[in-house]
């Protein structure tokens, strides 16, 4: 209800995505300016995908889509940049330019407004160049692009040692491409990438892990380890380069496409432990710690992050190790603990029959992956008789672990019990 006492008019439904980007495009061509759908939206359309969003770019500038779209918000005006609201969605509407010299591999020291195939010029990869009317599907910019999207290739527009020299991180972009859509990088593009490729450690390491985590949150993880590794761009992200082995992932290849970015980064660090090889193989704690330190600078890990990628680790080891030989109440505590479906995931890479085994085993101990409320917790225990001391810990462990195997089931007989343990003591 309103102030007036009125019922409130039910919220608007988002207009589709697409039909509220053709009506911002075209509010823009009705005020005399060109208006073209740009970038990564053109290139997935062309390949039958549908984009998550959608860029416009214009020869209006900046104080002249606000005439337009008075409500506008200026999200990098120094670079032609309004973010526009319509029809419940959010679009990035940036004028034609043209890039000043990049002085520091990251962003132009300054830009000029300009047409669109200067604007197109200035973009990394032909795939991404590419201009569309809204209205008409005519292409403008980079048309090698949709030749390169027949091809299945990834290319730098115009001189790819150009285009990293302005942006070095364009080289880890190029590897995200080629792997999330299956293409190959093309052979002069992949040669300035390896030129440049110890350039990589320049680029900030919250960059770096941005791209990593969009890497290796993707089903395509595996294709895109590979390629990182194969150019000798793992310098940046582990502190060296693989050499032998490079490619060879098969725990990477192995995990489920849903599987965490984390768990698929503490894989890949197996697989480089083992130099690539199949089968189980035992990665020591120190390698395991250096290589969790390492990324954890490298690609600015959160706390959160880092200890998901330890447990996997830490947990891929104990339950090759020990999770047959436990026993029950053992094996209990071993699936509540963090990692333990991560280091799974993993372990399929190792030993699938196994794999596969442990998690049904663990499945019916545990299916929620949490124990139980104790029958005996400390008041309890204080309110029975018993002071806290060192050994405190022992017989609330002792009282949980009977509850776990079923030879305790109310927290009477979890008290007998423990005064049965310490009897005569």
């Amino acid at each position: 209800m309103n102030s007036a006492g009125e019922p409130r008019p039910e919220p608007r439904a988002p207009l589709p995505l697409r039909q509220a980007a053709e009506e911002v495009a075209a509010r823009l061509a009705a005020a005399g300016h060109e208006a073209l759908f740009a970038g990564g939206c053109v290139r997935d359309e062309l390949m039958g995908l549908e984009p998550k969003d959608y860029d416009i770019a214009t020869s209006a500038t900046p104080a002249q889509i606000l005439e337009v779209f008075p409500r506008a918000r200026d999200v990098g005006e120094a670079f032609g940049v309004m973010l526009v609201r319509h029809g419940g969605r959010q679009f990035e509407v940036a004028t034609f330019r043209k890039d000043g010299p990049y002085l520091d591999g990251r962003r132009p020291s300054e830009v000029h407004f300009s047409s669109r195939d200067e604007d197109a010029a200035r973009r990394d990869f032909t795939i991404n160049g590419m201009f569309r009317d809204p209205a008409t599907g005519e292409l403008f910019g980079c048309r090698e692009g949709e030749r390169d999207i027949r091809d299945r290739l990834v290319r730098a527009i115009g001189d790819a040692h150009a285009r990293i020299a302005e942006d070095r991180l364009r080289m880890l972009r190029a590897v995200r491409f080629a792997a999330r859509f299956g293409f190959r990088i093309e052979d002069g593009t992949a040669a300035a990438i390896r030129e440049h490729a110890p350039e990589l450690r320049a680029v900030s390491p919250e960059r770096v892990g941005d791209e990593m985590r969009r890497m290796l949150g993707h089903a395509a993880r595996a294709a895109a380890a590979r390629l990182v590794e194969e150019l000798g761009l793992d310098h940046a992200v582990f502190g060296a380069a693989r050499g032998a082995g490079a490619g060879r992932n098969p725990r990477l290849d192995a995990l489920a496409p849903e599987a965490e970015w984390t768990t698929a980064l503490a894989a890949w660090i197996v697989d480089r432990a083992s130099g690539g090889s199949g089968g189980f193989v035992t990665v020591s704690q120190e390698w395991r710690a250096s290589q969790c330190a390492a990324v954890r600078v490298r690609l600015v890990l959160s706390n959160r992050e880092t200890e998901a990628v330890e447990a996997a680790l830490s947990q891929r080891e104990r339950i090759a190790e020990e999770f047959d030989q436990a026993p029950h109440a053992a094996k209990a505590r071993l699936v509540a603990e963090r990692g333990f479906d991560d280091a799974l995931d993993i372990l399929v890479g190792d030993r699938a029959a196994d794999a596969t085994r442990w998690r049904s085993e663990a499945d019916r101990i545990l299916p929620a992956r949490r124990l139980p409320t104790p029958l005996v917790d400390g008041a309890a225990l204080i309110a029975a008789g018993f002071r806290p001391g060192p050994a405190f810990k022992s017989l609330l462990d002792l009282a949980l672990d009977a509850q776990l195997e079923g030879r305790i089931a109310t927290p009477e007989e979890g008290i007998a019990l423990v005064r049965d343990a310490t009897a005569g003591r």
